[in-house]
């Protein structure tokens, strides 16, 4: 029997939005009927967890509520972001104890049928913090170890958006030096896919150089075409996972009825007003 996991994303959960957390309700009973082996979040759990540990606290206890075993990465508003130029939120040591003591690992690794699971934390691999030193090693490790199983990673961020050598500097994907380093150690030990949140937008396909990116959506809210290109497909729901014995894998969109399609551009009131694309 396949082994199920459910990956969801960008939950943006706080106490100040009950809109997102009846979208989290929606997902919650859900999940609770299927009964999946494992849920992951890959990031964004929080609204605004990089600042504000109520919404961490709310995030885990929902989270908990699943009555399912489950993981998380931290996301941008969980944790901050690479320390670009103009960036509010900056990845730090502060805000990485803040999630740990909240919601747990910044990392994880599990080994189930036939695959082995590896969780990044995207949100530190372009800081000089030790930590992010410390992921490339483990990261090392992981593939190294991996013993033959079929290998799944999980983070925030997509590597990219289209190829692995693009050096533009982008909110939206892990930076190009960090990313040459990670894509080194995967072009050894080739996974069988790589899973993200963070754009907003579904999409499952390959790179050029062979590798399998899996974006999936957020459960709480889309960001609408006058604010972001389309590169994908922007619906709410979450990607099921199901990994067999042999290292083979199906993953699909799953979306929800009753999930409102909020659009954060028509919500200046959380994170600002969002920047208009041009004509």
């Amino acid at each position: 029997m396949a082994f199920r996991l459910a990956q969801i994303s960008d939950t943006h959960l706080s106490p100040r939005v009950p809109a997102f957390s009846a979208n989290f309700s929606i997902l919650a009973d859900h999940l609770r009927g299927l009964r999946p082996d494992l849920v992951v979040n890959t990031g964004d759990l929080s609204l605004n967890g990089a600042d504000d540990a109520a919404d961490l606290v709310l995030a885990r206890t929902a989270h908990d509520g699943l009555g399912l075993d489950w993981l998380a990465v931290p996301g941008n508003h969980d944790l901050g972001d690479d320390p670009l130029p103009k960036c509010r939120q900056p990845a730090n040591a502060e805000r990485l104890a803040r999630w740990r003591a909240q919601i747990g690992p910044d990392l994880f690794l599990r080994d189930v049928p036939g695959w082995r699971l590896i969780g990044l934390n995207s949100q530190i691999t372009a800081t000089e913090l030790p930590e992010a030193e410390a992921q490339i090693e483990a990261l090392a490790r992981a593939l190294e170890g991996a013993a033959g199983r079929a290998v799944a990673i999980f983070l925030h961020k997509p590597l990219c958006e289209e190829r692995m050598d693009e050096t533009g500097v982008t909110y939206w994907c892990v930076q190009h030096a960090p990313r040459q380093r990670i894509f080194d150690l995967l072009s050894r030990h080739r996974p069988a896919f790589v899973a993200n949140g963070h754009v907003h937008q579904w999409r499952d396909r390959g790179v050029s150089e062979g590798l399998r990116q899996i974006w999936a959506p957020s459960a709480a809210f889309i960001v609408g075409d006058a604010y972001q290109a389309v590169v994908g497909e922007k619906q709410l729901g979450y990607v099921e996972h199901l990994l067999h014995a042999d290292g083979t894998f199906e993953s699909r969109l799953v979306t929800l009825p009753g999930l409102m399609r909020h659009d954060i551009g028509e919500m200046p009131e959380l994170y600002g007003p969002q920047k208009r694309l041009a004509a």
